[in-house]
């Protein structure tokens, strides 16, 4: 863990009293620290609560919005729901997954860069289907418009990198 993290994680519970009472706003906080729920902070966090770090990762793997894995900058959901699925979702998750390098079993690539998630609903079935990435949404998806949205991330990123 690195010190001023560390520090930060202090903080957020010394804010909070240190009180079992208020787990859900500091495994909140701790969150966006660090981008997901580390191992080692579960347990330091219960051990701070007075709280058995079985009952703390019991509460960070029973809320979805909890990660215990990093996710990448840039995070697809994909939605899943009856009408994204009748109008082939399930090709758009392939492509990412391809152009990618992704899968069942991995949904992050390795430079923490994308991360790919289907989810049951994002509410917009009129615009199916649909795609987020972080907080832009996506309507009228296709394989290819799916594929074009990484190339333009990655385009940008590159130009970016060049303005340095």
């Amino acid at each position: 863990m690195a010190v001023k993290k560390f520090e930060e994680v202090c903080d957020i519970l010394d804010r909070h009293g240190r009180e079992a009472s208020r787990l859900i706003p500091v495994l909140q906080e701790v969150q966006k620290i660090y981008g997901y729920l580390p191992q080692e902070v579960l347990t330091f966090v219960a051990t701070s609560l007075s709280l058995p770090p079985a009952r703390v990762f019991g509460v960070a793997t029973f809320y979805a919005h909890f990660n215990l894995e990093p996710k990448g900058r840039y995070v697809f959901r994909l939605c899943d729901g009856t009408a994204c699925h009748v109008k082939g979702s399930e090709d758009i998750l392939d492509a990412l997954r391809e152009k990618l390098g992704l899968s069942d079993e991995k949904d992050t690539t390795s430079d923490l860069m994308f991360t790919v998630e289907t989810v049951s609903c994002l509410g917009a079935c009129g615009l199916a289907p649909v795609m987020t990435v972080n907080d832009k949404v996506y309507g009228q998806v296709t394989p290819q418009r799916a594929v074009e949205v990484i190339d333009e991330i990655l385009n940008q990123a590159e130009e970016d990198d060049n303005e340095k």
